[in-house]
């Protein structure tokens, strides 16, 4: 008997603000023939997964909403720098329990990985974290997790509470349960495709004019290994961006 097929509906929370210290306005750079936020929707679809644009109240992050609409998929207005409180208020105007945090900093993430984060989540974990390579830059999954676990955090903080780093207050609760998904069984991407600096910039694009918009994980990780010079072009900017993660409080 073949083992019967089980249709997942994955809602991702497409986390973005336009506000930003490295590099400014950094979601509506163009990127194809869509901005980088666009683009993150785009991909979000591709990949059959259910987005959610999670931006601020703030009137910087108005065009986002406006971009939303554009591309006619729903959209949630919450806190600032509490990010957990905005997540939170979002699952419960939309009711959901479970979902898939995806950063408008990472426009390769791999749907697949996504997928394969939510299935876990789904064996009674409260948060799924993301693989060690893309926790190290190469941002290709992001977090698994459910809104009881969110909920019981922020009720327990202040309104004003920064949340940025949000794994260390879920980590910090003794009775969840969470894990690190383990890394794929191929083409894992060591380099860095997080989008903070102009240099990232310049190489996603070039990555991007390579590969197209949607490439698979296999695609951007073989394009990766053929093209040294493309890896070279941030490469340096990786050291700068852990230590500055580390002094975030998040180990790397």
């Amino acid at each position: 008997f073949r083992k019967k097929k089980i249709n997942m509906t994955i809602t991702s929370l497409i986390t973005v603000r336009s506000a930003s210290s490295r590099l400014q306005s950094k979601c509506y750079l163009p990127f194809g023939e869509y901005t980088v936020i666009e683009h993150i929707i785009k991909r979000s679809l591709n990949y059959n997964l259910n987005p959610i644009i999670c931006t601020t109240f703030n009137e910087s992050d108005d065009e986002i909403v406006n971009i939303a609409k554009k591309c006619n998929i729903r959209y949630f207005r919450g806190p600032d720098i509490n990010k957990l409180l905005r997540w939170k208020m979002c699952c419960e105007k939309y009711n959901v329990e479970l979902f898939h945090t995806i950063d408008a900093d990472d426009p390769f993430f791999c749907g697949e990985e996504v997928k394969r984060s939510f299935r876990l989540l789904l064996k009674g974990y409260d948060m799924i974290e993301p693989t060690l390579s893309s926790s190290n830059g190469a941002g290709t999954v992001g977090y698994s997790l459910r809104y009881s676990i969110v909920k019981k955090i922020c009720d327990n903080l202040a309104i004003d509470t920064n949340t940025e780093m949000m794994w260390n207050f879920i980590k910090h609760d003794k009775n969840a349960k969470c894990k690190v998904l383990p890394e794929p069984g191929q083409f894992i991407i060591k380099e860095r495709l997080t989008l903070d600096y102009e240099e990232d910039y310049e190489m996603l694009v070039k990555l991007r004019n390579n590969v197209g918009n949607f490439a698979s994980r296999e695609e951007v990780y073989k394009a990766l290994i053929n093209n040294n010079d493309l890896v070279k072009i941030n490469k340096f900017r990786n050291s700068e961006w852990k230590k500055n993660q580390i002094m975030r409080g998040k180990n790397v």
